[in-house]
């Protein structure tokens, strides 16, 4: 399962915005801009305006859509920077147990690796 597409980011006015709402929006502002091209190749006048206004219309939408997804995101990763922060300032050896357990473990990996070669030589 896809979880990128499922994520969910508050939007201005506090209704969600979902990756998989910024996908259809950009699909919809795609298929505006295929009905611009396809009525100013041949005609001209109210058609080209109207087609011409929808898409601005979706084009607008996604831009207000992304700007709320980003800004979201931006609060989010800012306040998990701050909560891993204060998370490894009052438990500052379990960082060390979890780093030596990290460095043991890429240690026995690599002499496992070079003892493997040295008996293969």
């Amino acid at each position: 399962m896809n979880t990128t597409s499922r994520a969910a980011v508050s939007g201005g006015e506090g209704h969600p915005v979902t990756m998989d709402k910024l996908r259809d929006d950009l699909q919809v502002l795609a298929g505006d801009m295929e009905q611009l091209m396809k009525a100013t190749a041949g005609q001209g006048g109210q058609q080209i305006a109207q087609v011409r206004a929808k898409a601005e219309e979706s084009l607008e939408a996604a831009k207000v859509r992304i700007a709320q997804a980003q800004e979201s995101a931006l609060v989010r990763a800012r306040a998990a920077g701050r909560a891993t922060n204060e998370y490894l300032r009052e438990n500052p050896w379990q960082l060390m147990a979890i780093a030596a357990a990290a460095g043991l473990v890429v240690g026995l990996s690599l002499a496992r690796s070079s003892g493997s070669s040295d008996s293969e030589a």
